[in-house]
């Protein structure tokens, strides 16, 4: 059964690669598709989301994902700086989000869903593959929570305006461009944007450093599971090379990459998706539209759907392999599947993640729920309101990640009492 899942995910990476590229409508696209099933693949692989660098560090008090997320937001930053350097930012869409009572209010909700639900926006992609039952419940109800909150946000000043604005900022979304504030540094302000994001990340390593020490000392530090197993040292001699032996195929397609190595091959994609697209990293806002299409199929039209939710009627009349993030997150899923059956996991996690119970459906539709509203709240999810606006020198970025830290926390607590 394993050799036969191995040869299934190369026929996957076939059929993506040809299927993609005859029948998607643009380069665009197909560009989209393929940046998503990298993404998917390196989120699986790595064993790598946003949501457990808050629910791994409660549950076990590891904090290790938590302080590799700064490595991510760093080196990200740094990669990003080579095309906004000499440059026109206002010409890239920059995701300086503004900074408001919507982003402190949408980074609790979010990450009150992420406790419940589990997972994240893109994580719940990733997770319709390893735990079905919970991540479609999760996105069903994200796109609800995502299409009642459309009026909202796109009517709401408390979501729009922001409080502190810079220059560039108020030519794209409001907010505050770090580099603004570097004017006088003699590199566009880029050297000093870097310097006080290293700064933000060192503060995050040091109290999450800080709480797992603390952890220990209590004898209340478990490790992570899936942590140890990557840590796991595979001692590779190169006089057993053989292309086609067993040992050679685990160290190429199963072993699963170190949290580093994810962030490192995530940062790279970030950055190869912003210098084609000039735009960042998000998954939410389809999700709505796709409940959206779900009621156009009980007779809805879509100029009603858009007299209610304040968007254009075009997002839910365009197709769905036409719509450019929709195609991306449809990526994510496949990365997700192509890792797992080239690995000969499939079908081992895809059972394991079968069962749930009564209780926690509940939670999982409460999880799906606040996350989507939490997401219109603060203009985006964990990648549209936290990793893309950080990596676009967002000062945003760094308070939503307070709050959802904040929200994820407390949601943590309350499932842990529920649960008991």
């Amino acid at each position: 059964m394993k050799k036969i899942e191995q040869f299934l995910g190369f026929i996957l990476i076939f059929l993506v690669l040809i299927l993609g590229a005859t029948l998607l409508k643009s380069n665009d696209l197909f560009f989209r598709l393929l940046v998503g099933t990298g993404f998917g693949y390196a989120l699986t692989r790595a064993y790598t989301g946003f949501a457990g660098s808050i629910n791994r560090a409660f549950h076990t008090g590891s904090t290790k994902l938590m302080r590799t997320m700064m490595l991510l937001f760093f080196s990200t930053c740094l990669l990003t700086t080579a095309f906004l350097f000499k440059a026109d930012p206002a010409a890239y869409d920059l995701w300086v989000n503004p900074i408001n009572f919507g982003l402190l209010l949408g980074g609790i909700l979010f990450g009150f869903g992420m406790a419940f639900s589990s997972c994240c926006a893109s994580g719940v992609l990733t997770d319709l593959v390893t735990g079905l039952p919970r991540a479609f419940i999760t996105l069903l109800f994200f796109g609800i929570g995502v299409f009642l909150a459309f009026p909202i946000q796109n009517s709401a000043s408390w979501i729009n305006d922001s409080w502190f604005t810079s220059q560039i900022g108020e030519q794209l979304y409001g907010g505050i461009f770090l580099p603004d504030l570097f004017k006088w540094d003699r590199l566009e302000g880029y050297l000093g944007a870097l310097i006080l994001t290293a700064i933000f990340c060192g503060i995050v390593v040091f109290i999450a450093y800080s709480y797992e020490k603390r952890r220990i000392k209590n004898n209340t530090f478990i490790g992570h599971k899936t942590e140890m197993e990557q840590d796991q040292k595979d001692v590779f001699n190169s006089s057993d090379y053989n292309f086609l032996n067993e040992k050679t195929y685990n160290r190429i397609f199963v072993k699963p990459w170190t949290l580093a190595e994810g962030a490192v091959v995530i940062s790279i994609l970030f950055t190869l998706l912003m210098g084609v697209t000039k735009a960042g990293w998000g998954a939410s806002t389809p999700y709505g539209i796709w409940f959206g299409k779900l009621l156009m199929l009980f007779g809805i039209s879509a100029e009603s759907l858009s007299e209610f939710s304040l968007m254009p009627a075009e997002v839910y009349a365009l197709p769905f392999f036409e719509h450019s993030i929709s195609v991306q997150n449809f990526g994510i899923l496949l990365g997700t599947l192509i890792y797992l059956l080239t690995a000969g996991k499939f079908i081992r996690i895809f059972k394991t993640g079968m069962e749930i119970t009564v209780k926690e459906g509940f939670l999982y539709v409460l999880g799906g729920i606040t996350m989507g509203v939490g997401t219109r709240f603060a203009n985006g999810c964990n990648v549209g309101a936290l990793y893309t606006p950080i990596a676009n020198f967002s000062l945003s970025g760094w308070i939503f990640l307070i709050f959802m830290v904040f929200g994820g926390i407390m949601g943590n607590v309350l499932v842990s009492k529920w649960t008991k």
